[in-house]
């Protein structure tokens, strides 16, 4: 750690006492099985409570809209989750967007290799897998392109996440499903190579680590800059590749996540299901 960044640690105010006993609910959204969250978030929040004397608590949510319902009623006071999730955290419970990867995120479309879909028109009156009706650039951003944009006439099914997006198609359970090129790349590669990418969204900022209000000013510029910090370190590398997170940027909710609503989609958004 660089004697530039103990300093300013310091001077943010980490020695407070009674900082250490402080225990801080971190959740992420559930694209992925728990044990995957666990094996990716585990060992960051372990690193990064030995950075900031911050003791970190993952809580698992099984379904999207279980994790939803958190952030509703405002558990978490930390959330990883998608970035239309931002939107209404904010509206909910304040929720601050504070880092996201550099990458933008892609909304993506998959259907079998040397399958039978071959063209959007192909998918007219079929069922098509997302994992979940708010996850956003898989579904909720994707549907209203399909809808809005490319006029085909389908039926969602919700799978839960998008590891089961995947193999539903791969194994022909549907013609087709949302992703997102984030979680398609961390697919080993016999299950990328047997699936064909037909259609995109337009990028947006990625999704963000977003905290509570309650945490306090000192406490989310800590663990902001300390996310920051260890981007910087090639050791961390795999750390915060795992975690979606590869090179940590400061987000910003009013120029990157605010603009969603201007997609207009919240039609799109369902709250009871």
């Amino acid at each position: 750690m660089s004697k530039i960044f103990i300093i300013m640690l310091l001077l943010i105010g980490i020695i407070v006492e009674g900082y250490a006993a402080q225990k801080f609910l971190v959740s992420v959204v559930p694209q992925m099985q728990s044990m995957e969250i666990q094996q990716a978030w585990g060992p960051f929040l372990k690193e990064l409570g030995k950075t900031t004397g911050i003791d970190f608590e993952l809580r698992h949510y099984k379904t999207i809209p279980l994790f939803e319902k958190a952030l509703s009623e405002g558990e978490p006071d930390i959330a990883f989750m998608n970035p239309y999730h931002a939107v209404m955290a904010y509206e909910w419970e304040k929720y601050e967007p504070i880092i996201h990867d550099k990458k933008g995120l892609v909304g993506i479309l998959v259907v079998k290799e040397g399958g039978n879909i071959k063209q959007l028109s192909d998918l007219n009156g079929e069922n098509i897998a997302f994992p979940a009706p708010n996850a956003f650039a898989a579904s909720l951003y994707m549907r209203a392109l399909l809808e809005k944009r490319e006029h085909i006439k389908f039926k969602p099914v919700y799978v839960k996440t998008h590891t089961n997006v995947y193999r539903n198609v791969i194994f022909s359970l549907m013609p087709a499903g949302g992703g997102v090129n984030n979680t398609f790349n961390r697919e080993e590669p016999e299950v990328r190579q047997q699936l064909k990418i037909l259609y995109t969204t337009q990028p947006t900022a990625s999704h963000p680590l977003c905290t509570h209000p309650r945490i306090g000013k000192k406490t989310m510029l800590i663990i902001q800059q300390a996310v920051l910090e260890m981007g910087k370190n090639q050791m961390n590398k795999k750390l915060l590749d795992d975690i979606q997170i590869p090179t940590p940027v400061i987000a910003d909710y009013t120029s990157e996540y605010l603009p969603l609503k201007k997609l207009k989609i919240e039609d799109y958004v369902v709250s009871d299901y």
